[in-house]
């Protein structure tokens, strides 16, 4: 009678946890508390297999029920033994369908020999409660609002670029370059490159006409490496040692090339190959002799350079940067001029305004 009316109470202060087909499991479980030590595992069985058929609905609380460990009261501790308790929750948990299985936590509290359910909230993947948790919600913003923000941006910046005032024109495009100028510096740090750590390489000695004899060599010979747009990446160096199975020397051609940056070219591609430079001409061929002691690596693109196409992204951001760069120059040196020209139409106007008050 006691368990009933737990229950009832129970029910009254959380009605969406117990729904109506979870009484009859409940009341079971409550008189059984006390005479799980008399009953068998058959009798239980039988019990539970009766109440299974009458109620067919999912019994989500009961098997969450089972999940959390039972407490018994005092006078009761003598006669329940954990054995019997173990071998009915293992049966429960044998006969209930796994997807009737709920998250919900629920204690058994018995004080003043009167049983008494507690039901908690709902229990994570990790068994442990979400109370206290707050979930973040992202703010959402609508399509309409975002079309709104990027039509009020646009009309603000052909409203600058439309001004009479040339100085409100030369700045917009001077923020928006330099704008552009900082963006395409972060990009460019994504493809640099820690150098590895140079190995002990003792670099041989040639005489004058050794290296007379290498140089009137390399350029007879037809066989050469270009070095483009792309600069120096793996795919050079990797051609460089296969030039370097039949010939002593090769050229590498640099086009399009700046002045001085063959010289560049030539350092770092010696620190990669381990070759020496024989001779720079005409600001765009470097010849590289192999060494008498070469031996062929067996990784020949070392892993400190960039692919070919992370080369070409490079390449791409960095004329980018030089346009932009460029441009910013001509901005600032009209925005000079401007200032200058402002300067003399003031000096202008207080001259007039000087000889009209002499005058008068």
């Amino acid at each position: 009678m006691f368990a009933s009316t737990s229950v009832r109470a129970a029910s009254r202060s959380s009605p969406s946890a117990i729904k109506r087909g979870s009484f009859v499991g409940f009341s079971c479980l409550a008189q059984n508390v006390f005479d799980l030590s008399l009953l068998t595992i058959t009798r239980f069985r039988q019990s539970l297999s009766c109440n299974m058929c009458m109620q067919r609905q999912r019994y989500s609380v009961l098997t969450s029920f089972l999940e959390v460990p039972c407490v018994s009261s005092s006078f009761d501790s003598s006669l329940v033994r954990r054995s019997n308790i173990v071998e009915c929750q293992s049966v429960l948990r044998n006969c209930l369908p796994a997807r009737c299985m709920s998250s919900t936590s629920i204690e058994l509290k018995t004080n003043n020999d009167v049983v008494r359910f507690s039901f908690g909230k709902p229990l994570d993947k990790t068994g442990s409660s979400t109370k206290g948790k707050k979930m973040a919600k992202r703010a959402e913003v609508s399509k309409k609002a975002k079309l709104n923000e990027l039509r009020f941006y646009r009309l603000k910046a052909k409203k600058k670029m439309n001004s009479p005032n040339p100085e409100v024109r030369i700045r917009y495009k001077l923020e928006k370059a330099k704008r552009k100028e900082a963006w395409l510096i972060e990009k460019l740090i994504k493809f640099e490159v820690a150098k590895a750590p140079a190995d002990i390489h003792d670099p041989e000695i040639l005489t004058e006409e050794e290296k007379h004899y290498l140089k009137r060599t390399g350029e007879k010979k037809k066989n050469y490496v270009p070095v483009g747009r792309r600069g120096v990446f793996g795919g050079v160096v990797l051609n460089m040692h296969l030039h370097w199975k039949k010939h002593e020397t090769v050229k590498v051609i640099c086009k399009p090339c700046k002045p001085g940056q063959a010289q560049e070219y030539a350092q770092e591609l010696a620190r990669l190959s381990k070759g020496i430079v024989i001779d720079i001409k005409c600001n765009n061929t470097v010849i590289f002799y192999r060494g008498k002691n070469y031996v062929q690596p067996k990784v020949m693109s070392p892993a400190d350079t960039l692919s070919k196409n992370k080369a070409l992204e490079k390449y791409k951001y960095e004329q980018s940067l030089e346009h932009t760069s460029q441009f910013i120059e001509k901005l600032g040196k009209e925005l000079e001029e401007y200032h200058k020209h402002l300067a003399r139409f003031k000096k202008v106007n207080e001259n007039t305004t000087q000889d009209s008050l002499i005058n008068t």
